[in-house]
């Protein structure tokens, strides 16, 4: 089996994988996943999410690229990302991942701070005198 080339995203972090049949090695970024996420437990779960949910987790490599926003929202790329490789490779699999909302892209992103207002939707304190 070839490899299978998908996109992830979560607010402006970007996630590119790479998946093939293998030993269920992860590799982000030219670390390993443990060393790229440290001691975030939860959030390495959050990554492997999807193959414990279609039992892949020891017969596929990943290899990752993650870009921009946080490590947070880079793993929730790189979770949406894996999930859309493992529905690209087998159409099974799709059963599996859309209840739980893997597939679902998470569309909210930070509202832009507008002119006259001191964040996004705060205005400024109302003086009387």
């Amino acid at each position: 089996m070839a490899t299978i080339y998908a996109t992830g995203k979560r607010k402006t972090a970007v996630a590119k994988i790479w998946m093939k049949p293998g030993s269920g090695k992860i590799v982000v970024n030219e670390m390993d996943l443990n060393t790229w996420l440290g001691g975030h437990e939860a959030i390495k779960l959050k990554v492997v999410q999807p193959l414990l949910a279609t039992k892949q987790e020891n017969s596929m490599d990943i290899k990752a690229i993650t870009l921009g926003g946080g490590y947070s929202a880079q793993a929730e790329a790189l979770r949406h990302g894996i999930s859309r490789a493992l529905s690209k490779m087998d159409a099974d699999f799709r059963a599996a991942l859309k209840p739980k909302g893997l597939l679902t892209r998470d569309s909210r992103v930070v509202e832009r701070k507008k002119f006259g207002r001191r964040k996004a939707r705060r205005s400024p304190q109302f003086s009387k005198r």
